[in-house]
């Protein structure tokens, strides 16, 4: 190997709350890091979008930084990979490069009464046989549905021959390489509900339910292996960006869960519940999608799809961030840890974090959040705790799913994200869990499974399995005085759970 060949991978974590770049060296540690947190547009309630011209100035200044930061240049990078929030779509004129409207944001609930349409129509069946998906305004395809039919209207007459759709990661794509590659991976296709899970393409059939037409979708192509390159003008030198992953995905990678029985728990905006499940589709009896983890070229030259199952709670870090900015309960998500601990109980308040409705195991698009139990003896504390043992209730929901699917129970919870900081949270989890809760000394696990996946892609590493052995454990959580109470508490929120689902019905 030349002395001068480029000696870091750069990751790009494209999330919900913000977008990051981080410079990865040969040892996989981390070098230098930008971050800066994304403007929350709510036009209605229920509506989220992002603007996605922030999305990409953001995203290249978090690049620009990362590099001044660690002194080094664009020739000393040998990759880019890219993680993305997930089923977040936009529109835009390919001529141009400008958006016909925000990106809908995955959280976003617009068009769940046009979801409700289509399960009444007799669609439910059918779009989970083909895509491993229930129809939920969660996913991308009734999101793009609805752009279209709102440029029409805004924008008569429209043509939509220079009109290009994607997801986060198509359009950083689109951008990194100045238009000429309009391209996705199968991870991130296979969560707009418009990918068929078994042939690996979009779903010709589906496109015409939705009304989108095929030439609008980027080209799918396996999730290791070369995207394009970035301008030259970007940065100071072209780089390849050789992996995209969603970013639940690009978690699981950087966990080493690249076979069943072995599964991780991001804990972000929203909490995601992931297992590997081998070569094939796994289906749930549980309320859990079927997904793909990642694809790759094999040695015979073909593409090799790894499977999961998932569990996606709309709402966890979400809550947290809601006490802040929505009702001003805490000053910083760090709040929560020192709160919840003043206190020796939830003092009887239950918390159902159903702010965007409920993921997995309900799949309930009309729920909405609530606080049962109020007593005048309940202080701020009570309903701070509240909304963190909510979000540790609900993993238990979906880790009983995974078990009873998988019929090997879950022996480890493998953790990663923000909110696996505190330290309350964590060992509450263990307790209602009664299994152990192992957290890495990197919590940036979708940051550096991208930067994993590119390396490995280009030879920058070569053995998959030594990378993720060689992550460092912080610390590990084992269920203690606290599970008994913490398992009673459980069954009483199950109860909360059923009665925020009938408010609305």
């Amino acid at each position: 190997m030349s002395a001068f060949a480029p000696a870091y991978v750069l990751a790009l974590d494209l999330g919900t709350t913000g977008n990051r770049a981080i410079l990865f060296n040969r040892e996989g540690s981390v070098v230098s890091s930008a971050y800066k947190e994304l403007t929350q547009y709510y036009p209605q309630p229920g509506w989220l979008e992002h603007d996605p011209r922030e999305i990409w100035l953001d995203t290249c200044w978090a690049m620009q930084t990362a590099l001044q930061k660690a002194g080094v240049t664009a020739k000393d990078v040998a990759a880019i990979g890219l993680s993305v929030q997930r089923e977040t779509c936009l529109l835009w004129d390919k001529i141009t490069g400008r958006p016909l409207y925000n990106a809908i944001v995955w959280q976003d609930r617009r068009t769940a009464p046009l979801c409700q349409q289509l399960t009444e129509q007799g669609h439910a069946a059918e779009i989970y046989e083909r895509t491993g998906l229930f129809i939920d305004a969660y996913f991308s395809a009734t999101k793009i549905a609805w752009l279209l039919e709102h440029i029409k209207q805004e924008y008569p007459p429209v043509d939509l021959n220079t009109i290009i759709a994607g997801t986060i990661d198509t359009w950083i794509l689109w951008n990194l390489t100045g238009g000429k590659t309009h391209a996705t991976d199968h991870s991130n296709a296979s969560r707009t509900m418009l990918m068929n899970l078994a042939e690996n393409q979009w779903d010709k059939k589906l496109l015409e339910l939705f009304e989108i037409p095929l030439h609008l979708m980027p080209k799918i192509q396996p999730s290791l292996g070369v995207f394009g390159h970035t301008k030259a003008e970007l940065l100071g030198a072209e780089i390849p960006i050789t992996a995209i992953l969603g970013d639940q995905q690009a978690s699981l990678f950087a966990h080493g869960c690249d076979r069943p029985g072995l599964s991780k728990c991001t804990y972000g905006t929203g909490s995601f519940l992931v297992a590997h499940t081998g070569n094939k589709v796994t289906r749930s009896h549980y309320q859990l999608l079927s997904t793909v983890a990642w694809t790759q070229i094999g040695t015979d030259q073909k593409i090799q799809t790894g499977y999961a199952l998932e569990g996606s709670m709309f709402t966890t870090g979400a809550c947290v961030q809601w006490l802040r900015d929505g009702i001003k309960l805490i000053t910083a998500a760090a709040d929560t840890e020192m709160m919840a601990q003043r206190v020796t109980d939830n003092g009887g308040v239950y918390f159902v974090p159903a702010l965007s409705g409920l993921g997995a195991p309900h799949w309930d698009m009309n729920a909405r959040g609530a606080f049962f139990g109020i007593t005048g003896g309940v202080q701020r504390e009570h309903l701070v705790r509240s909304v963190v043992e909510a979000i540790a209730f609900q993993v238990k929901e979906v880790v009983q799913a995974i078990n009873q699917d998988s019929g090997t129970d879950i022996t480890t919870l493998k953790v990663d994200g923000g909110a696996c900081q505190n330290n309350f949270l964590m060992q509450f989890q263990a307790d209602v869990l009664g299994i152990p809760v192992e957290r890495p000394v990197l919590l940036d696990a979708s940051a550096q499974g991208a930067a994993f996946a590119a390396g490995l892609a280009v030879g920058f590493w070569e053995n998959y399995t030594a990378l993720t052995d060689s992550r460092q454990i912080d610390k590990t959580f084992y269920p203690g005085a606290g599970m008994m109470p913490a398992q009673e508490n459980f069954s009483k929120w199950c109860e909360a759970v059923k009665r925020s689902k009938s408010w609305v019905e």
